[in-house]
């Protein structure tokens, strides 16, 4: 598997990256303010986790595990700052400390913590300090917020093994920080690739990230193709 992962990265060719260019919609502004996601109280604990990871754009994290089976909820936010209720705006500022994230509730029973980070280091360079493609800055840093011990060291063991077969040409920078302050993001964000699939960025940026993740994890996807 893992030679396979490798071959499908280092056969991606790396496209310009067209700034994001997500506006807050006119009109109605109550589903925009976004609002604190009270670490997804009403899941059932006794039959799903909760992964929290991010690695840079959050739209493609969204898109690509929307189709992993096992995965039952995913939602994008913000996570690791030291900002109460950050919008989208502030994030994007870099004053927060906030990263863009995907939030996610699957069943361990279906798909592994594992298998999670292997999509996760997968369909994202996690080798640069603070970027992904063009995308630049600590809001697009590569982090997996661990929420157990478990997590925590499941999280090392992938990371470490992911680097001694080279999955990257550079060694993994993502780091493994503790659960803090996870935000839920404006409702325009939530399922955006999906909603607008021929915007430039999503078509020539995402597209290309959910389409590596189909090809590797096809067996592993709810609608195997």
């Amino acid at each position: 598997m893992a030679s396979l992962l490798k071959f499908f990265i280092l056969s991606i060719i790396t496209l310009s990256c067209v700034s994001k260019s997500a506006k807050t919609p006119t009109g109605d502004m109550s589903m925009n303010t976004p609002s604190v996601t009270e670490d997804m109280s009403q899941v059932d604990t006794s039959k799903y986790e909760i992964a929290t990871l991010a690695g840079g754009c959050f739209w493609k994290m969204d898109a690509a595990y929307q189709q992993l089976r096992g995965v039952t909820k995913v939602e994008v936010g913000y996570a690791g700052g030291n900002v109460k209720n950050p919008t989208y705006e502030q994030v994007s500022s870099r004053t927060t400390g906030h990263a863009e994230t995907v939030q996610l509730v699957f069943d361990p029973k279906v798909v592994s913590f594992r298998e999670i980070l292997n999509v996760f280091w997968t369909i994202h360079d996690p080798t640069v300090l603070n970027q992904e493609g063009n995308d630049k800055g600590d809001d697009y840093r590569s982090v997996v917020f661990y929420r157990s011990e478990a997590q925590k060291a499941m999280a090392q063991i992938v990371k470490d093994s992911l680097d001694k077969v080279h999955l990257h040409p550079s060694r993994i920078v993502t780091t493994i920080e503790p659960f803090k302050n996870y935000y839920r993001a404006e409702q325009y964000h939530q399922n955006y690739y999906n909603q607008h699939p021929n915007e430039p960025y999503t078509y020539n940026v995402v597209r290309k990230k959910v389409e590596l993740f189909e090809k590797v994890f096809a067996s592993q996807m709810k609608n195997q193709k």
